[in-house]
């Protein structure tokens, strides 16, 4: 007699649950951020805030499963712009050493995310001194991440544009914080391949 699996436990049903039901929220309504999309999701299924909350992980699995279910089409489109926009901006800040990072660079952008580009310079001033002697408007942002001079938005191609200015003792840091940014040169390795 074959043997039955056994049933996941009630804890981990919500925590998938919660994790679809973040996902969802992260895909159709914007909400960029983990912690807020699993506390959000929680609430909406009656759970507490700390009660079985999934990974980032967890969510960013549920997070492409839904992509490829309901936006397969329009993720990719919005994806292909985000890297091909990102590039321009990377090319033209060259001097700052731009990596791209987040959802444009993991794949699991949506249609309300943002590029994100991590610079290095002395001083964040710079970078305000090369945007402005390009024509390009901005508005700085409250700094959210430890250890970032500044950050900057803008709009490129109607899409928006989120620059973080670390000094350039930290560009060799970055990488090892879980974070991951590619140069402008894969960036383009990424356009070809779905070129293809």
């Amino acid at each position: 007699m074959p043997r039955r699996k056994p049933a996941p436990s009630p804890s981990i049903t919500l925590r998938r649950s919660i994790a679809a039901a973040a996902a969802r929220l992260m895909a159709e309504e914007g909400i960029g951020d983990y912690g807020s999309a699993k506390r959000k999701a929680a609430r909406s299924l009656g759970a507490g805030d700390s009660e079985a909350l999934p990974t980032n992980e967890e969510v960013e699995t549920e997070l492409r499963a839904w992509q490829s279910l309901f936006q397969e089409d329009e993720q990719r489109e919005r994806l292909y712009d985000l890297r091909s926009t990102a590039l321009e901006v990377m090319e033209l800040l060259a001097d700052f050493n731009p990596y791209l990072t987040g959802s444009a660079l993991d794949g699991t952008a949506g249609r309300y995310s943002a590029v994100e580009i991590d610079l290095f310079a002395d001083s964040s001033k710079d970078v305000e001194i090369a945007l402005l002697s390009h024509g390009i408007s901005y508005d700085t942002m409250p700094n959210k991440r430890i250890g970032i001079d500044a950050q900057l938005r803008l709009e490129w191609n109607e899409l928006p544009i989120l620059i973080s200015v670390f000094p350039p003792l930290d560009e060799r840091q970055q990488g090892g914080r879980g974070r991951l940014r590619a140069r402008a040169s894969a960036v383009a390795d990424l356009l070809r391949e779905a070129a293809k």
